[in-house]
């Protein structure tokens, strides 16, 4: 029989918010599992103990951005509205039906002025290594673009000086080695004179970086820098910059900080391309770090013989050029590459001269770097079972975290301006992506 429902808005029901919220529901696991007193002790001190209006519970104010990372709401506006209708966001926040949503204006004026220097990240990855999720033995580490909250076409252009590498130190006192080893003298001393570069610099946002890479999107962007443990997935480290840093810039103080912070003992990492640097191999093998980075493409000149037909002899430190002549060790030079030159006499008159050398005199120059040792080693270690292993999982782990965060919890585009800013936001989500890992982990362990 046809039957139509009158309107019963009206009426008035006795019901639990508690009844409201399903048992599974993700909420209910993190509340259960994570450990939240640590905010607390650590906001106190911005409060007073005995004067003004007693304040608005703090917990509620991080539960409610937790809210928004964790589901991708990316305005707080919208965050106030969605806490008002949704019942299990107002369960999570401890507020009853009827008891009034803070104002957006209050997380926004709380975050900015109170608790800018107030970190969550450490404090979960604490909570995760106490549950025994986080090895704290295998990395995995990558980078992703963020796009800046800036117009690509309103900048100006700047000339700016470009930051000394680390590593600069280490690299004139290896030279130096290596010249007194083959009988050299010192280089002498030049005065030092800082290297420029001319940059696109933002004119809504400065601290962004103009991204330009073949087969990525060119604007103003931010890199998002961040490591897994190879366990649970769970996200050890991220750390920002403009995104015209390079991704090897940042990687090996970034890893000591985590050997500092959580006290692990890496034993091996697995890194794309782009870290295939010689210093980064090198402080690899200095922290006695089995590394696994995939391979660079080179593209030699067309018609000439590639580097590797030069077989070097670690012996005699020579190198055996396709025709089985000997190039010998010539210099090293300021950034730390050592010159072998042939002999012309013999190459004038070698068969495979067109496609070796196309020199005037007839000389073919080989340059080697003086830490190129600790790059082969690496290229070895990509080459065997286990680095092969190791370097398949990698896409398992840091893509599929990089790819979550951007799905589903709305970081690929940053939402505020400013360094400071965006990398509150990477943090945060990082905080609630590892968040829901433990939970989820933990509510299945019972």
């Amino acid at each position: 029989m046809f039957h139509t429902r009158n309107s019963s808005q009206n009426e008035a029901e006795f019901v639990l918010l508690d009844q409201l919220v399903e048992e599974d529901h993700l909420l209910r696991k993190i509340d259960k599992y994570i450990d939240f007193s640590f905010i607390i002790k650590k906001v106190k001190p911005y409060y007073s103990e005995n004067n003004g209006r007693p304040s608005l519970d703090p917990l509620i104010l991080f539960k409610m951005m937790f809210i928004g990372y964790l589901y991708g709401i990316r305005s707080e506006r919208q965050l106030e509205k969605e806490i008002y209708y949704n019942m299990a966001y107002r369960w999570f926040l401890g507020l009853n039906i009827n008891d009034p949503v803070p104002h957006h204006s209050t997380i926004s004026w709380n975050r900015r002025t109170r608790f800018k220097d107030t970190t969550i990240f450490d404090e979960i990855v604490l909570q995760a290594i106490n549950h025994d999720m986080v090895g704290g033995r295998v990395l995995f580490t990558d980078s992703t673009h963020l796009k800046a909250n800036a117009n690509k076409h309103k900048y100006t252009r700047k000339t700016i000086e470009q930051d000394t590498q680390n590593y600069i130190k280490d690299l004139d006192e290896a030279v130096l080695e290596d010249r007194e080893a083959h009988g050299k003298k010192p280089l002498k001393t030049k005065e030092e004179v800082k290297a420029e570069k001319n940059i696109r610099q933002s004119t809504t946002d400065p601290e962004s970086g103009y991204l330009y890479r073949e087969n990525k999107p060119e604007g103003f962007f931010y890199l998002d820098h961040r490591t897994t443990d190879i366990k649970y997935n769970i996200i050890t480290d991220a750390y920002v910059t403009p995104g015209n840093v390079h991704d090897s810039a940042p990687y090996l103080d970034r890893l000591d900080h985590q050997i500092a912070r959580f006290g692990f003992q890496v034993e091996a990492v697995a890194l794309d391309s782009g870290y295939l640097t010689t210093p980064i191999c090198k402080g690899l093998s200095d922290r006695h770090i089995f590394g696994v980075i995939a391979h660079r493409r080179f593209h030699p000149t067309r018609g000439l013989f590639p580097k590797w037909k030069f077989q070097y002899d670690h012996e005699k430190d020579q190198y055996i050029c396709p025709n089985g002549q000997t190039l010998l060790y010539s210099t090293t030079d300021r950034k730390g590459y050592r010159f072998y030159k042939s002999n012309p006499e013999k190459c004038a008159s070698c068969p495979f001269l067109e496609n070796c050398t196309r020199s005037k005199n007839h000389q073919k120059v080989v340059s080697r770097h003086i830490w190129e040792d600790h790059k082969e080693r690496v290229r070895q270690n990509r080459l065997s079972v286990s680095g092969k292993i190791l370097y398949k999982k990698r896409k398992e782990k840091i893509e599929r975290s990089f790819a979550d965060s951007k799905q589903l919890h709305g970081l690929r585009y940053c939402r505020l301006r400013g360094k400071r800013n965006v990398n509150e936001q990477v943090l945060l989500t990082a905080a609630c992506q590892n968040m829901k890992k433990i939970a989820t982990h933990l509510a299945k362990l019972g």
